[in-house]
């Protein structure tokens, strides 16, 4: 250490130290999201700059608007809000392109319900056990902090966070399909398409829509989840296993399914999706 600069140890412990306080970024963003800061300061496309007292007043009729300030600015730094200081003195916010993202659309969709998502008590109760990950893998986490209870267990047992669930899902997979139509091409030739671990079934929905040629799709999920799917034309909502096997089709679609299990429980789902299709079919991935 002796041949660094001060400088270089200087940002180093700076850097260290945004890093141990990081949890008070995502918190923040799950405060705004609560308090409905996002819709608040949008107000149907004018995203005029409002004051911390202004937003507090159209959230709720009392609270600390000095508190809520403290949020905004923090997270004017992480560039979810635009600060704009009037007459030198009074600060005011409006959303960056970062927080738009977090307003409800005209089809009621937003990351906002993502935010919330990832931070559901039972999700939070996981954190502190990751280091136990690492000592004993042999049970997970979140099924240490929640009685024994898988993930999937656990959603499927508890209609709020599954509800919730499957908002967050639809609200990050609409922009995400829209970019992969725009410019994929994968889809042709096929008639019909399983999407695993499909939620609500917007994936097949927008491709449906965009490839009528496809006759039938097959939105394959927990029971639990498919359940609560709304009626979609030409979709056929279908509860299951995958790892106990994959409804057979020409073509099989997977949205991030595959980063959340370790590699043997990928090969098993992946040999089952060999299993579900014919010579010449096609994963999608």
């Amino acid at each position: 250490m002796a041949d660094e600069t001060s400088e270089t140890r200087n940002n180093a412990r700076l850097a260290i130290l945004e890093l141990a306080n990081m949890i008070s970024v995502p918190m923040s963003l799950n405060a705004i999201v609560r308090l409905n800061v996002p819709d608040t300061l949008w107000q149907s496309g004018s995203n005029i700059p409002l004051s911390a007292s202004e937003i507090l007043a159209r959230v709720q009729s009392t609270g600390d608007a000095e508190n809520l300030q403290r949020i905004l600015r923090m997270l004017t730094s992480y560039d979810v809000f635009t600060e704009h200081v009037i007459n030198g003195s009074e600060r005011k916010y409006s959303l960056t392109e970062v927080g738009k993202t977090l307003v409800t659309d005209q089809e009621g969709l937003s990351y906002a319900p993502y935010v919330l998502q990832h931070h559901q008590d039972a999700l939070m109760r996981s954190w502190p056990l990751v280091h136990e990950a690492v000592i004993d893998p042999t049970v997970e986490p979140f099924v240490k902090a929640n009685g024994g209870e898988s993930a999937y267990g656990y959603y499927g047992e508890n209609h709020e966070m599954n509800e919730l669930m499957q908002k967050a899902m639809s609200g990050v997979s609409v922009p995400f399909m829209k970019a992969i139509l725009d410019g994929y091409d994968g889809f042709d030739g096929v008639s019909r398409l399983v999407d695993v671990g499909g939620s609500a079934g917007d994936c097949l929905r927008m491709i449906l829509q965009k490839h009528p040629h496809v006759k039938e799709g097959i939105n394959f999920d927990l029971p639990e989840v498919v359940a609560k799917a709304p009626v979609i034309s030409g979709v056929k909502h279908v509860g299951g296993d995958m790892f106990k096997g994959i409804p057979v089709a020409d073509a099989i679609f997977m949205k991030w399914i595959l980063t959340t299990w370790t590699d043997d429980e990928c090969k098993a789902i992946m040999k089952n999706c060999y299993e579900a299709l014919p010579k010449g079919g096609k994963l999608i991935a």
